[in-house]
């Protein structure tokens, strides 16, 4: 059972998300390119790139910089990097 403090990242169907990372990827929200690293750490309330919900306290949020110009780094719950990860390879 969800807890009342559920993010949108765990209530968002599997569907719908794969859906809205399919767009930023297109819209250059979210990148392309792989991650060049990647890491994971216990959250301190970041908010996911690809469902814009918060990675509560007690999730971990992976963080990666791309091999892109920009190097930026993007902040993931673990299903969202899952679905990104597949996504950015079928958007090709």
């Amino acid at each position: 059972m969800l807890a009342a403090s559920s993010t949108r990242e765990a209530t968002m169907d599997q569907e719908s998300l794969r859906l809205s990372i399919q767009r930023k990827i297109r819209d250059g929200r979210l990148p392309h390119h792989s991650i060049r690293r990647i890491w994971s750490s216990p959250s301190a309330g970041e908010t996911c790139d690809a469902c814009d919900a918060p990675v509560l306290l007690d999730q971990l949020v992976l963080v990666g910089i791309t091999l892109a110009p920009n190097k930026r780094a993007f902040q993931f719950h673990v299903r969202c990097f899952q679905i990104w990860e597949s996504e950015r390879h079928t958007a090709a």
